[in-house]
């Protein structure tokens, strides 16, 4: 068994947050909001947008949204990423759900022990299956500890996430999975950092593509270069006939041009490629043992290809060499 995990980074979180507000607090006015005919002040540093910048010690950065959930995105997120180290490429995820994060679960890190802390008091990732990775569910007391935090503390959290994990001795590739929707962390992201391109992972269900085209705009209006779409889900093929059902879409649409595929075409944006809903795939994410990983194990290469072929049309398009 190993050893009782302990929390270390939300006691640091907590300090630095309480610390500084405290310097700031108002008895007489404990709310912080501006007394009667006092103009509110801002320093200049929060006035308008932040400068982008880029994560140190990392090459190129990859954004991957769903803006719905429940689509597969973290597994495709985690089978991507995976898929870069078999060619090469130095790379790492980074998991910026903070109350749902699935990254623990799908690198089978679950249950280890909190990151180590630099000198300088940086976040040093953890690491399997050749991928380095950080998440918030590292630092949780317990797997089922929730994050129940407002918004100023998730954007502390997500700050520390973003630009203070020490990802020496320095990556090609950062995967961002992020969370579901459209909301303050895409926002902060988009915002902050300099992103190399964004994907976006839908089924071909017109709720699930609805959402999906939201967040295909939400990149656009941030200057933030969409690759393209990844359709999720798109068949199930039965294991034991071999015959082919379209669940999530109706075939005659599809026949026609539609589902992901289609919708990329109207948006003007690429297809990047096809993920079949498979049991295999799914019982994959949910042992810790995704698909490039299981299949790698026993010598097959059955199902690798669908993200080996994503992944290698993501590597060209931000100028990654794919050997």
């Amino acid at each position: 068994m190993r050893p009782e995990k302990k929390a270390r980074f939300v006691p640091i979180l907590l300090v630095g947050f309480l610390s500084s507000s405290r310097k700031h607090l108002d008895h007489e006015n404990p709310l912080g909001l501006p007394r009667k005919g006092a103009p509110p002040t801002l320093p200049r540093a929060q006035r308008g947008l932040p400068t982008k910048r880029k994560i140190p010690k990392v090459s190129k950065i990859v954004a991957v949204s769903s803006a719905k959930g429940g689509v597969g995105k973290s597994t495709i997120a985690a089978n991507l990423a995976l898929s870069f180290t078999r060619h090469n490429l130095r790379t790492g995820i980074l998991d910026t759900d903070i109350f749902g994060p699935s990254i623990p679960t799908l690198l089978n890190l679950h249950d280890a022990q909190p990151p180590e802390l630099t000198p300088s008091n940086f976040l040093v990732p953890l690491q399997n299956y050749g991928l380095k990775s950080m998440s918030m569910g590292y630092l949780l007391p317990a797997e089922s500890a929730p994050v129940a935090w407002r918004g100023l503390m998730v954007m502390k959290a997500l700050q520390q996430l973003l630009h203070e994990v020490d990802w020496s001795p320095g990556l090609d590739v950062l995967v961002l999975d992020l969370p579901p929707g459209t909301g303050d962390v895409q926002l902060s992201i988009g915002q902050q950092l300099e992103v190399d391109g964004a994907i976006v992972v839908s089924t071909p269900q017109d709720i699930a593509m609805k959402d999906a085209v939201k967040g295909v705009n939400m990149f656009k209006k941030m200057g933030i270069n969409v690759l393209g779409m990844v359709q999720n889900m798109s068949v199930f093929i039965c294991p034991k006939c071999g015959e082919g059902t379209r669940i999530f879409s109706h075939a005659a649409e599809e026949a026609a041009g539609g589902g992901v595929q289609g919708k990329c075409k109207e948006m003007g944006i690429d297809f990047l490629g096809d993920v079949p809903l498979d049991a295999d795939i799914c019982r994959d994410a949910d042992r810790g043992k995704p698909t490039i990983v299981a299949e790698e194990a026993v010598g097959e290469r059955t199902r690798s290809p669908y993200f080996e072929s994503i992944a290698a049309n993501v590597a060209r398009k931000i100028g990654l060499q794919w050997q």
